[in-house]
């Protein structure tokens, strides 16, 4: 009778922890897997023929830095053409000139008019000359506007030809070469190594005993080996019916890339 009641008492306990012993559950080390925390594959906003690649499997890689350039010439030219046309004063130079000059005849007409050395006609003609003269003087300083804004446009396009890296991080795979034409297919593969993501499935018995925001240890496979401080940022809200579990995404600094992506670990969280 004794020995029926301890059995009881065992399969209470564990039933009311969701079926994992309690060893398990509150203070245990849970799997888990330390993967990057993005994966980007770099591609071409346009299609044209690669030039080159600066960049190869393995390389660590800035924010910022050219992983590969497209053939450029006719754009380049484009932007040479543009910038020439946005520097050009001579339109406005000669426009404010003769609009100088239009305003002193129409000064003079009117003293002549006053002597009655010449007619109204005259000054009349005088002033028609000085409104067209300003007129065209706004009109070259718009030109030039314009001029300014193609060429805007035009290094804009030729930025397009430089392919830079979005992240920091190392070159998983080149996947294109010098002279191959890119279309939709990427040409580098990037993953950022810092932070690094460590996910983990949990057991539902700790369901509400995690939350974002708090700190645990994660222990990664030998031989890294080490104990590593990880911050919660995901708690899934849907369980795993199958499993009884719900997974847990912590978010681990990596500044001297150190750990790797892809090792094995354990992660523990405090009773």
């Amino acid at each position: 009778m004794r020995i029926l009641w301890s059995v009881g008492v065992l399969a209470v306990l564990i039933l009311g922890l969701g079926g994992a012993w309690p060893s398990q559950v509150v203070g245990a080390e849970l799997d888990c897997l330390i993967e990057p925390y993005l994966i980007v594959n770099v591609g071409s906003p346009v299609e044209a023929l690669l030039e080159r690649v600066e960049v190869d499997r393995g390389d660590l890689i800035r924010q910022g830095q050219v992983l590969a350039r497209l053939e450029s010439s006719m754009e380049r030219s484009t932007v040479a053409l543009a910038r020439a046309r946005a520097v050009m004063e001579s339109g406005i130079q000669s426009g404010q000139v003769r609009l100088e000059y239009s305003i002193r005849k129409v000064a003079s007409n009117e003293e002549l008019l006053e002597q009655n050395a010449i007619s109204e006609r005259e000054v009349d003609e005088a002033k028609a000359q000085r409104d067209l003269n300003e007129i065209a003087l706004v009109e070259a300083r718009e030109n030039k506007r314009l001029a300014e804004l193609e060429l805007e446009r035009a290094e804009a396009v030729l930025a397009l030809r430089t392919i830079t890296s979005p992240v920091n991080g190392v070159v998983m795979e080149r996947l294109l070469s010098a002279m191959e034409t890119v279309k939709q297919n990427p040409i580098v593969k990037i993953a950022q190594l810092d932070p690094l993501r460590v996910e983990a499935f949990a057991p539902i018995a700790l369901l509400g005993k995690i939350a974002v925001g708090m700190s645990a240890p994660v222990m990664p496979e030998a031989p890294v080996g080490g104990t590593f401080t990880a911050k919660v940022t995901v708690v899934d809200r849907v369980v795993d019916a199958a499993s009884g579990t719900f997974g847990v995404r912590l978010e681990l600094p990596n500044p001297d890339y150190r750990l790797l992506a892809g090792l094995k670990c354990k992660v523990r969280f405090p009773k």
